[in-house]
């Protein structure tokens, strides 16, 4: 009897795209994972009109695509992609299924999961395989305060979320081909119960903060709000964005797509300013493809500072407003 092929699938969230390539670098860690399995890296796109997006994975590692291409997919319905998802699996049986840790992936994959009677590691930042072929998720565990190594040994197919920006997409390769199965859209689904009657796209910053080559980051160490909305305009006299940590967020000095850590955004900016952090796990998680760290504290053995490339002991707040000062002094000269 012929030996099934190891899969390991990838479901293409291409909805916003431009600022979110979360399935570009699922599909290059897949392609990792899937050299010690001899397993096939395929992706599941849905949707109606959706060559560029097969074209576009195939060019970014895909071996294989599953796409069903329809009209009455123009529009997401969580119920639709559901049983569609939940059909493939069951007629395919994958090793491993890997979707982004967006606000589409924080809803889609629980209820996919429990269709599917396996388990989800949610907001992985890190995977690995183990000799076995079982999938290693790493995830934040004791409310970020460890890192939990987490396997599905008996139920398939192994599932798991992770955040944007935590591997490297592969550069697009356009003579790439890959095996493309345009299947039909199943007879039995049923209407969904719920129908959107009309979306509209919230306006994104030209660059978001996964792709910012420069980072003002601040942390509770910043005193107050006022202190850290001046972040915001060293940020602008250094053409960066400004990152902020868990506390800062929760106490409404910045919104949550500042947040940067184990909760937030993995960042991989080539100067990181690091302002009032301490350095606890749950943000320095986030840090780990930063060039270049630049850490100010009080506090000479704080965690932040050890990490640094440079590390100056001094008021945050007091280094701040005298940095911005001088930078507009050179810009004026």
């Amino acid at each position: 009897m012929k030996e099934k092929q190891k899969s390991i699938w990838v479901f293409g969230d291409y909805r916003n795209y431009y600022q979110n390539r979360v399935t570009l670098q699922l599909l290059s860690k897949a392609v990792d994972l899937a050299r010690p399995m001899n397993a096939e890296v395929c992706a599941v796109v849905i949707g109606c009109d959706i060559d560029e997006w097969i074209m576009e994975y195939t060019a970014h590692g895909a071996d294989r695509i599953l796409a069903i291409d329809h009209p009455s997919l123009i529009g997401y319905s969580t119920e639709y992609y559901l049983s569609l998802v939940e059909q493939l699996v069951g007629q395919r049986d994958p090793d491993i299924l890997l979707i982004g840790a967006t606000d589409f992936g924080r809803e889609f994959a629980p209820r996919l999961a429990k269709r599917l009677k396996t388990g989800l590691s949610a907001d992985c930042v890190g995977l690995d395989i183990t000799p076995e072929g079982l999938l290693v998720q790493i995830a934040p565990s004791f409310g970020g305060n460890m890192l939990a190594e987490i396997v599905t040994e008996k139920h398939r197919p192994q599932m798991a979320t992770v955040r944007p920006g935590t591997f490297k997409e592969i550069p697009h390769n356009h003579e790439r081909t890959a095996i493309v199965e345009r299947l039909p859209l199943p007879d039995n689904l049923s209407a969904p119960r719920v129908r959107v009657v009309e979306y509209e796209r919230a306006v994104e910053r030209e660059h978001t903060i996964e792709n910012a080559s420069v980072i003002v980051c601040g942390g509770r160490g910043m005193g107050n709000r006022n202190n850290f909305k001046k972040l915001k305009e060293l940020a602008n006299l250094l053409g960066g964005d400004v990152g902020a940590t868990r506390p800062v967020v929760y106490a409404g000095w910045a919104d949550h797509g500042a947040l940067v850590g184990q909760a937030g955004k993995h960042i991989k900016p080539k100067i990181l300013f690091s302002f009032g952090i301490s350095g606890a796990i749950q943000h320095t998680a986030g840090l780990g493809e930063a060039n270049f760290i630049v850490a100010i504290n009080k506090n000479p053995q704080a965690t932040m500072m050890k990490m640094a490339d440079v590390a100056i002991s001094a008021d945050a707040g007091d280094l701040l407003g005298s940095l911005i000062k001088e930078l507009k002094k050179r810009i004026r000269e």
